[in-house]
């Protein structure tokens, strides 16, 4: 049970990009999942599809993602990337970048450590698992938010249970990959990723802490 209050675990919850070689109990990891499972979903559908891997299943997709990124493969998403970005949203992109790169020491003009940092997703940070998002074609947009509202409740319940976790876009790229190691139909589209673990504090890029903008910046309150 955490000690932790609510509040609490919100902010704690963060990004983290090194983990210790050290799996997670499978009664623990079924706590979590048991957990996020309470979270809303319209009309109860429940459309989260989530795909863990571990042990030697979680050792072959990481190889083959390595490989596939070493090979120049490029990534075929199931679903389209963001649209054109507006400046504001560019910055703030770039000041994330600016928090990891300086706490493992890179500049930005530092192109081949900007990109052995990137490699890292593919690595999965070290993590000893890492779990992919799913969802049926036949779901649109309203689906996608109850899987996102799902994949924070289960980040929120790692924390509280003194786990890490860090949610990765890049799982995405190759999708193929993941459906034929969970033998999955043809017609379930993988969202993204989150690897998950114990966190290793002695990478410096777990003292990377990023900034949130005011809530004047993103919320309007009108009576």
């Amino acid at each position: 049970m955490s000690s932790l209050s609510f509040e609490e675990t919100v902010v704690a919850r963060r990004s983290v990009r090194g983990f210790l070689d050290k799996p997670v109990p499978q009664d623990l990891i079924n706590h979590c999942f048991e957990v996020a499972a309470r979270s809303p979903s319209g009309t109860n559908l429940q459309p989260w599809e989530t795909c863990v891997a571990s042990g030697t299943t979680r050792d072959y997709l990481r190889k083959e993602f390595m490989d596939r990124v070493s090979s120049g493969v490029k990534p075929n998403t199931d679903h389209g990337s963001d649209g054109k970005l507006e400046e504001h949203y560019k910055a703030r992109r770039r000041g994330c970048a600016k928090v990891l790169y300086d706490a493992m020491g890179v500049e930005w003009e530092d192109k081949p450590g900007r990109a052995k940092v990137a490699f890292r997703n593919f690595e999965l940070f070290d993590a000893p698992h890492v779990a992919f998002f799913c969802m049926h074609e036949a779901f649109g947009i309203q689906s996608a938010c109850d899987v996102g509202m799902y994949t924070q409740t289960l980040m929120l319940a790692m924390t509280a249970n003194g786990l890490a976790s860090c949610a990765q876009g890049t799982m995405r790229n190759y999708p193929d990959l993941v459906r034929e190691a969970f033998d999955l139909p043809p017609e379930m589209k993988v969202l993204y990723g989150l690897s998950f673990g114990y966190e290793n504090p002695d990478m410096p890029v777990n003292n990377a802490v990023t900034d949130r903008v005011s809530v004047g910046d993103n919320v309007r309150f009108r009576s």
